[in-house]
């Protein structure tokens, strides 16, 4: 007899608490400023190389202020090697401005204002609302996006379609922790490339037969 798509979710969140009953946040930070210009560095680059970047900026700007004096040019040297160097640049030099400017040099606790200021997005806002605030929030990279679809438990149509699936399966009390449970273990025992479905532990028993 085939499983409901809900009790194969409770079963995959309970193989996930099971491998990674803790996650720590995948980016240094050290306050929500310095984890949203993490978390906007970290756009197709790897959580790795970014640790390795980000302390480098932050010596030189360890705050909104501090940021927004440096002169864009600098920025992008510093960031280069975590690739579209002009492009983040601009963006964290513009936001840190606005924050100082709309937000008292505050990082605003709303999805709205958020994903109002330069280069962030829904993820990014979703990522700093659940790891900053501890506000329910279910960021879905192109990671969960392919291992909800591997799993079955989404359609795989688009990221906007993945978050509202995940969402409607799992209580709001387990987003925030959840979200980092699937990426830890999509990184360990489910990776893009290289997999082998039937020596996964999630895989093996919920995979699809059309392995992506």
């Amino acid at each position: 007899m085939t499983k409901s798509i809900e009790t194969r979710a409770i079963e995959i969140a309970e193989i996930l608490e099971g491998y990674f009953p803790e996650v720590p946040v995948p980016l240094h930070h050290h306050d929500p400023y310095t984890l949203l210009v993490a978390v906007l560095l970290s756009a197709q680059c790897t959580d790795e190389r970014v640790n390795k970047i980000s302390p480098l900026l932050f010596a030189q700007a360890p705050n909104v202020y501090a940021m927004a004096a440096m002169p864009v040019d600098a920025i992008r040297e510093i960031i280069r090697p975590c690739g579209l160097s002009p492009t983040k640049a601009k963006a964290i030099w513009e936001l840190s401005h606005l924050l100082i400017d709309l937000h008292q040099g505050h990082v605003p606790a709303s999805f709205e204002a958020l994903e109002a200021l330069p280069g962030v997005g829904h993820k990014t806002a979703s990522v700093v609302m659940s790891q900053a605030f501890g506000v329910p929030a279910f960021p879905v990279d192109t990671h969960i996006h392919r291992l909800a679809y591997r799993w079955q438990l989404s359609s795989g149509k688009n990221v906007v379609t993945t978050e509202r699936d995940l969402k409607s399966l799992y209580p709001k009390e387990l987003w925030n922790k959840l979200h980092l449970q699937i990426i830890y273990f999509g990184r360990k025992y489910c990776p893009a490339k290289g997999h082998a479905p039937a020596k996964c532990p999630i895989c093996s028993r919920y995979g699809r037969s059309e392995m992506t």
